[in-house]
């Protein structure tokens, strides 16, 4: 594996994505567009407690509000997190737009999720848009115990859809 800017890169070809403003400005565009930025911790819609631009996990501590300077934290290694992930676990070329749809979908689902997913699987198969396709099967939350698809969650997957398609 390759390593660029510290970060391990699976296809030597993607290297340039670990750097690339342009696809960092999509995605951070389309995360704050879909997660928001609330600096006061509230529960997502599976009862997950959120802060920021849609931090979860170590740091988030209900009832509290949250300056813009940890926000950004917050937001920095989020991103490191789920950039790394995706440059890691694709093993083809993609472009800013596949990588910005990957890194967005990482984002909401996990970096394990998606380097374990069968879109990935199908991605580094060859079946671009069969992955992009995949991508729709992602609309779902756990709600009150049951699997529930959630019209915000079909909404982003054909936002991210639409990306990773973008150029095929």
């Amino acid at each position: 594996m390759a390593n660029y800017l510290g970060i391990s890169v699976s296809n030597p070809r993607n290297k340039w994505l670990a750097g690339s403003a342009g696809a960092m400005a999509l995605i951070v565009g389309g995360l704050t567009t879909w997660e928001g930025n609330k600096a006061k911790t509230y529960d997502d819609i599976a009862g997950i407690a959120t802060v920021c631009i849609g931090h979860t996990g170590i740091g988030v501590e209900r009832g509290r509000t949250y300056t813009k300077d940890e926000c950004e934290a917050f937001l920095r290694d989020d991103l490191a997190e789920h950039t790394t992930a995706v440059l890691r676990c694709v093993t083809v070329p993609i472009g800013k737009r596949r990588y910005a749809a990957f890194v967005l979908f990482s984002y909401n689902v996990g970096a394990s999720a998606f380097c374990n997913s069968s879109l990935l699987r199908k991605l580094n198969a060859g079946d671009v848009a069969g992955a992009c396709d995949g991508l729709m099967a992602w609309n779902k939350s756990t709600i009150d115990g049951k699997l529930t698809e959630v019209r915000g969650l079909t909404r982003r997957r054909e936002y991210e859809r639409t990306l990773c398609l973008s150029g095929l």
